[in-house]
């Protein structure tokens, strides 16, 4: 059966590139505009989550810490894909519970090893 991946970026571009790239490699794919769509879009089994930092009505770092404050998701590992590389933000996601952090621009193949690092086929 196949894992499924929330993805979660105001950007529609960026939602549509990562969708793109992990349906080519077998992942369910599920979408969402910001952190409060997201939360909307918890529903199910989620094997992991890409998100944004940087989005509205809710961010990044926030809806890490209601994921893991809510007990199905409180384990599902969470790559932020961001414009951010300062290490006071990344030391702020890892403590939210983000457990990679990759910035963009992205190369397809980094997203999809660091969520073979985090997933198991």
């Amino acid at each position: 059966m196949a894992k499924t991946i929330l993805v979660v970026d105001d950007s529609a571009s960026i939602r549509q590139v990562v969708s793109i790239t992990l349906k080519k490699s077998g992942y369910e794919v599920v979408e969402a505009c910001d952190g409060r769509d997201a939360v909307g879009k918890l529903k199910g089994k989620i094997n992991l989550v890409v998100c944004d930092v940087n989005m509205p009505n809710m961010d990044g770092i926030s809806f890490v810490k209601h994921l893991r404050g809510t007990a199905d998701y409180k384990f599902t590992p969470v790559i932020m894909l961001t414009t951010e590389s300062q290490e006071a933000k990344k030391m702020e996601g890892k403590a939210a519970g983000a457990k990679a952090w990759v910035v963009k621009p992205f190369k397809p193949e980094q997203m999809l090893e660091a969520i073979s690092k985090l997933i198991l086929p």
